[in-house]
This record gives structure tokens, sequence and C-alpha cells, in this order.
């Protein structure tokens, strides 16, 4: 039954929040991947996201979304989702589930309240680009 279920932490994974030019609209967003740090590619990856918090003295929660990004290469990555900035002042948890040889991986993120800022920068691994990460 349940208990008997493995529960397996995922090592290897690694979440980015990136700011990027869109194109469309020639301004900056950010943008939320995840990125294969492993040596195996990982299969079925599915990402639960939701934001909590307090804002003005109040409680707060987003809805929670979920995505399912297939699979993911040895150094590749994926794009989940643009996150806004008014999302920043609150924690933004990833919760990322995927599959390694038939058994299953997960492992929770979470970009603490005012943690995506420019300051905190840094080189994202395979993506070429700067960005908060998360190992």
């Amino acid at each position: 039954m349940k208990k008997d279920i493995k529960h397996l932490a995922a090592e290897g994974i690694a979440l980015a929040a990136v700011p990027e030019l869109n194109p469309e609209s020639n301004e900056q967003e950010w943008n939320i991947y995840v990125i294969n740090l492993k040596e195996v590619p990982i299969e079925n990856v599915l990402v639960s996201s939701k934001g909590y918090g307090e804002l003005d003295g109040k409680k707060v929660e987003t809805s929670e979304l979920r995505h399912f990004l297939e699979d993911i290469e040895v150094g590749g990555y994926a794009k989940v989702e643009p996150i806004m900035p008014d999302l920043f002042s609150i924690n933004n948890q990833y919760w990322v589930s995927f599959y390694i040889d038939r058994e299953i991986f997960d492992k929770k993120y979470v970009f603490l309240a005012e943690s995506i800022q420019e300051s905190n920068l840094t080189s994202v691994p395979h993506i070429n680009k700067k960005g908060v990460l998360l190992k």
C-alpha cells in the first residue's frame, strides 16, 4: 500500500528563475526552468507550483498549477512557467517529480519571499544565462 512506496529524493536537479526579454512585448519577464544536472535523462517530469505567504498583513495563497514536461535529456532544461514579479514578495514552491528507470523521484524547491531579485543572480548551468538558482 502507501507504506510500500519508496520516496527517493531528487538529486542533480535544479530550478532557476531567469529574467529574459520577451520578444513579443520587448519587456523583461521572469521564467522558471527545471535543469537536469544528472548523468541520465529524466522522464515524465511533473512540476506543481503554488505561492503562499503574507501580503499587507493577510495570508495569501495562489492556485496550484501543474505542468507536464515529458522528458529532459542529460544536461537539458525545460521552461516550466513565467512568474509575475507581484509574486516575488511571497514564497513560491515548486514540487518536481520524475522517473528514472521506472523509479519515481521527487523534491520540493522553494524560492523564499524576496529571493527572486537582480542582486541574487548567478550563472545558471546549461542555460548560459544569469538567474536565481536552487539545487
